[in-house]
């Protein structure tokens, strides 16, 4: 059979077409599989556990069209040594879920402790043994038309899925700083997850991915390193870290206190709250980013400036290291961020 590049033009194409088909056949078919599969899995839904499949919203669902919910973001890891799936810190994402809901005069009906035990119920039901995601959400669920917060019906649902990296945090990654600016707290809060301040992320992830980048860095209203599109930001000058503070519209990230812990109690290494420059990026000698998505990711470059040496650098690899025998259960000291699944 002759090579594509030895046909005539108009049957090479031909060629590239069927080929382009038969792809898109099998990622459609791949599709549909995990649709099938997804819609097994059970989720809880306003009191109830039931089939991801059952849990409906109708189109006029007010959080849809206004972006009124708030949300987290738990991992779960699983060790497979010991067959146990841990999630991470689940109270204190609990915490801060009921505090970005008074923001938004939402009503969560239950405690953090019942949040808490609900959430291993509902991962056991699945049985996942694989690092998997946990998404509770609580929104505005009034199926009508007004821009408001007052005077609507609240919901609450979580679901969970197996889940892997966010990035690619073996080699690092490649940034550049967004065009958008971070979201201002007297335009709508930073330090709240809310749903609808994430197309402030959006637009800088896809502007930055578009341009051939992995991430975006994005800068506060008045020009100073903010975060990543969905991750907190740490830099490394002569062995300080430096990360930017709650005031400078960060979200107050979980992660982000779990790394401050550990840079100052594992590692040794001071750490600095306090407001960066851009131009601070190019001369760090390291940056990293982390988030429950991203976990610890190393920037091996920003704006096409290699970082350092444009490799991982000592204290990121230090951490992440450190990071991940704390997360799967294989350091006793830590045994306190963990709740046990099975």
């Amino acid at each position: 059979m002759k090579r594509a590049r030895d046909m005539h033009p108009s049957a090479a194409q031909h060629v590239q077409e069927v080929r382009m088909a038969v792809k898109a056949e099998g990622v459609a078919k791949a599709g549909e599989g995990r649709r099938r599969e997804q819609a097994q899995y059970w989720v809880y839904f306003d009191g109830e556990f039931k089939r991801y499949g059952d849990a409906r919203l109708g189109l006029m669902t007010h959080a849809l069209h206004y972006g009124t919910g708030v949300f987290e973001g738990l991992r779960a890891y699983w060790n497979a040594e010991h067959e146990q799936l841990f999630i991470l810190k689940p109270r204190e994402h609990y915490e801060r879920m009921h505090r970005s809901a008074r923001v938004l005069m939402l009503k969560i009906p239950l405690s953090v402790d019942e949040l808490c035990a609900i959430t291993v119920e509902l991962v056991r039901k699945n049985g996942f043994r694989q690092d998997s995601y946990i998404r509770p959400i609580a929104f505005k669920s009034s199926e009508e038309i007004g821009v408001r917060l007052h005077n609507l019906n609240d919901s609450f649902a979580i679901y969970v899925t197996p889940f892997g990296s966010y990035v690619d945090i073996e080699r690092g990654i490649r940034c550049m700083v967004s065009s958008w600016r971070r979201i201002d707290d007297n335009v709508a809060p930073a330090r709240a997850k809310i749903t609808g301040i994430y197309v402030n992320s959006a637009l800088a992830k896809t502007e930055a991915m578009e341009n051939g980048f992995d991430e975006a860095i994005m800068l506060s209203q008045d020009g100073h390193v903010c975060e990543g599109s969905a991750e907190n930001l740490f830099i490394v000058r002569a062995n300080r870290v430096f990360t930017p503070p709650a005031q400078d519209n960060i979200l107050e990230g979980i992660t982000r206190e779990n790394v401050i812990e550990l840079l100052r109690t594992e590692l040794g290494v001071e750490v600095v709250e306090r407001s960066i420059d851009r131009s601070e990026l190019y001369v760090a000698d390291e940056v990293f980013l982390c988030g429950t998505g991203a976990q610890i990711a190393p920037v091996i470059e920003v704006d096409h400036r290699a970082i350092g040496s444009g490799q991982v650098g000592p204290i990121a690899a230090r951490l992440q290291a450190l990071y991940f025998d704390i997360v799967r259960g294989r350091n006793p000291k830590y045994a306190d961020w963990l709740t046990p699944v099975y």
